[in-house]
């Protein structure tokens, strides 16, 4: 008599825990930077979108040491992005980097879903 295994289906329904934001590595870099002159290792870089702002929506990006139910993590050499569940749609492809010169010192946010901004890119709909 022989033994069958059966084998069941399997479907990923687990939900996502990462998001389409990039981390450009001069971003990382600045990322690290800052939290060593800070001393502290036990921080996040949070990116979100919230309304206001003249075009709609205003960009969020600061250092977190909490993490939320249904955050999405991303790892970039060691610096660890977050972006909450609402958010990552509005966020999905986009790029951060750090530009520090003479026009331009900070991060910015290149972003495909923007459809459009304002004048001082603070703010997307």
């Amino acid at each position: 008599m022989s033994v069958q295994n059966e084998t069941t289906p399997t479907t990923d329904t687990a939900p996502a825990t990462t998001h389409g934001v990039t981390l450009t590595d001069v971003a990382a870099g600045k990322v690290r930077s800052l939290l060593e002159q800070e001393g502290r290792d036990d921080l996040r870089l949070r990116v979100g979108v919230q309304p206001g702002g003249c075009s709609g929506l205003i960009y969020q990006l600061y250092f977190d040491e909490r993490t939320l139910d249904g955050d999405l993590v991303r790892d970039f050499d060691g610096v660890e992005v977050v972006v909450d569940r609402m958010s990552a749609p509005y966020l999905d492809g986009a790029s951060i980097d750090f530009a520090d010169t003479i026009e331009k010192q900070g991060f910015t946010i290149d972003n495909p879903n923007a459809g459009s901004s304002c004048a001082c890119g603070d703010s997307f709909s």
